[in-house]
């Protein structure tokens, strides 16, 4: 037989013994049997059996959604048999053991490794042989940058516009901030909806919430700036009437002392000596420099303009220190997370 023939093949797998091996992380699956079984048994001269078969399994994989979308998964697949390390024992084989075709695509993941490990347990009914494989995979991530990130980035920026309107424009300053807001809201409904729920906090749900806050801080730095606005005209207002008081109490003291005292007392009301000199002191105040951020603030006559023009600058500058965390804090813990695993 050797030298003649390099293996004889069998069509019926079931003629010969096979060990009783069982994924251990099985959900579901099935056989493929179209147009024959999809079965391959070899037999070698000097005893060696080769048996290749085509299945299709839905194995669990529990995974750690804290850097969800910036996560790396990996998921296990794990054989394990009925008999004991005495009558059985699995072992990999030397060089490639596990073969990954070329042309692998995946929708959202990408498989960056693999490793082959052992999983024997001990039970009190003796050692059993297991084997498992750990598939390391990394989420594509341009796909939520595209779908979440951007659009949610422009809704803030879209928020910020009213904060240069007019403080009298209140219909436009109102809608476009419930217009964004509601946007906002919507967004996170439709992420949240795609998500599977779990009881931690996500990295994509700090990011929405943290745009959702500064949304809901534009539209209530519109309201900060109504009322700064009225109370300006308020103030305004009290000011000029305090001012037309003054100018009235002052024209009744001059009328009623020209009646009273004629010219003698109208130079003495106004300071005049016999001589026709008029006294008076000079009481000068050192002069202060102005802080530099009081003189540029003095320039915008309304605080409810001041409020308008720090918005200007301290939004986009929180902004931009979030981004600086939250890109620092998930892409770097991804190597972190892979160690752990």
């Amino acid at each position: 037989m050797q030298g003649k023939i390099q293996y004889l093949v069998l069509t019926d797998p079931n003629r010969i013994w096979k060990p009783d091996l069982f994924f251990s992380n099985e959900k579901k699956g099935h056989f493929h049997e179209i147009i024959m079984p999809n079965v391959l048994l070899r037999i070698y001269p000097n005893g060696n059996v080769l048996f290749s078969i085509r299945i299709s399994l839905v194995l669990s994989c529990p995974m750690d959604l804290k850097y969800y979308p910036l996560d790396r998964q990996t998921c296990s697949i794990q054989m394990a048999n009925g008999y004991t390390t005495d009558d059985l024992v699995f072992m990999w084989k030397e060089g490639d053991p596990v073969q990954v075709t070329k042309n692998l695509n995946l929708p959202r993941f990408t498989l960056q490794k693999y490793l082959t490990k052992y999983c024997t347990s001990r039970t009190n009914t003796g050692e059993y042989s297991c084997l498992k494989v750990d598939l390391l995979f990394k989420r594509e991530f341009s796909y939520y940058l595209i779908q979440i990130y951007i659009p949610c980035t422009m809704l803030i920026f879209v928020s910020w516009v009213s904060f240069w309107l007019d403080p009298n424009a209140t219909v436009a300053r109102v809608s476009l901030g419930v217009t964004t807001l509601l946007s906002m809201a919507t967004q996170i409904s439709g992420i949240n909806a795609s998500q599977p729920p779990v009881s931690y906090t996500k990295a994509i749900d700090v990011w929405t919430g943290v745009c959702l806050t500064f949304v809901f801080g534009a539209l209530l730095e519109f309201a900060l700036v109504n009322y700064a606005s009225r109370s300006d005209v308020h103030q305004q207002a009290a000011k000029q009437q305090q001012q037309i008081q003054q100018r009235q109490a002052k024209w009744s003291l001059e009328q009623s002392t020209i009646e009273a005292g004629g010219a003698h007392v109208d130079e003495a009301n106004y300071g005049l000596r016999g001589d026709g000199y008029r006294s008076c002191e000079i009481h000068a105040k050192p002069h202060r420099r102005k802080n530099w951020c009081k003189r540029w603030l003095s320039k915008f006559p309304t605080r409810s303009k001041r409020i308008d023009v720090i918005s200007r600058i301290f939004f986009p500058f929180m902004f931009a220190l979030f981004n600086l965390v939250y890109w620092t804090t998930y892409l770097f813990r991804d190597d972190l997370q892979t160690q752990i695993k």
